[in-house]
């Protein structure tokens, strides 16, 4: 049986990834979670006996040392961060501290066994690039805030330890990633919120802004074959679609989606973390998968009876 660790789990895309670790009776999940924006209502639903949450800090050395020795886990998928726009910007101190957390997971990995750690980056890294499509390995990294530094000190951590110590790692920079299970912190679900009750759809500056959006399966689906078929050890992979969308369109889209009576209003740009545009290279994703990813309208619409049924609407 397959020991596996992973943190930040009853947030959006780690939760959804140890649910379907969980749906493999071959895998036992441990899950870890400080619950600062994490959710009880995203673990898993599964009543087996191959799973477990544990409520708990990773950036806390004691907290996590306890549990790495306890199970020996054959994996990791490290993915605790503080996350949102809003919230990085605010809380800068919080965000830096959690180059503990990922010094504490790469650590221990290293002295308990761990067969491989897959650390969740994220598309900050490349900052406001001037290299479209964004490519893993020849597109410049710009990091600028402390999110996105984070997330690249990360990714020197993983490398820095594979160098030294032959522990592999696998990196996934996330572009955005949407689905059921998303917080309102975040764009797609704010703008569908918003739809539903037919209120303003607010838009920081001109909305030309554009973005690529991942519905959440064809992220967890992607993960998974890294893990499964043992692909992209010690590499870095892009996981996200390759289609821009701009932000003002995203909200057209979901307002014709929803039948919504919502206007867009504009209102003044962010001072800073609002890039211009966003576009990874997915081709590495794309011929693992052996599969086209699913259309964003496609992919709004199950959001969108997900978020219905949740409110008790009726089409």
């Amino acid at each position: 049986m397959r020991k596996i660790l992973v943190t930040g789990g009853a947030g959006f895309v780690a939760g959804s990834l140890a649910s379907r670790l969980v749906d493999d009776p071959d895998n036992f999940v441990v899950i870890i979670d400080n619950l600062l924006t994490g959710k009880r209502s995203r673990l898993p639903s599964s009543n087996s006996d191959n799973w477990k949450f544990i409520k708990g800090d990773v950036n806390n050395f004691k907290d996590i040392s306890s549990i790495m020795i306890s199970y020996s886990f054959d994996y990791v998928f490290h993915y605790a961060a503080v996350v949102g726009v809003e919230r990085t910007l605010e809380q800068p101190v919080m965000v830096l501290q959690d180059i503990d957390g990922i010094k504490n997971i790469l650590h221990l990995a290293k002295n308990t066994g761990v067969k491989r750690v897959l650390y969740a980056s994220s598309s900050e890294v490349y900052g406001e690039s001037v290299s479209f499509p964004q490519d893993e390995h020849n597109t410049p990294l710009n990091s600028r805030l402390p999110y996105a530094v984070v997330k690249n000190v990360g990714e020197a951590f993983c490398k820095s330890y594979q160098q030294e110590y032959g522990l592999d790692c696998t990196v996934f920079r996330f572009f955005n990633t949407y689905g059921p299970m998303q917080s309102s912190d975040f764009v797609v679900s704010r703008f569908i919120r918003k739809a539903l009750r037919n209120e303003d759809i607010l838009i920081y500056g001109d909305g030309l802004q554009s973005r690529t959006f991942c519905y959440i399966d064809d992220n967890i689906d992607t993960t998974l074959a890294c893990l499964y078929e043992n692909k992209y050890v010690n590499d870095v992979l892009n996981i996200g679609s390759s289609i821009e969308t701009s932000v003002l369109d995203l909200a057209q889209q979901i307002i014709a989606v929803t039948g919504s009576k919502s206007i867009v209003r504009h209102v003044p740009a962010l001072d800073e973390g609002d890039m211009k545009r966003r576009m990874p290279d997915n081709s590495r994703m794309l011929e693992l998968l052996q599969r086209p990813l699913i259309p964003l309208e496609e992919g709004l619409r199950r959001v969108v009876k997900a978020k219905e049924l949740q409110l008790g609407i009726t089409s």
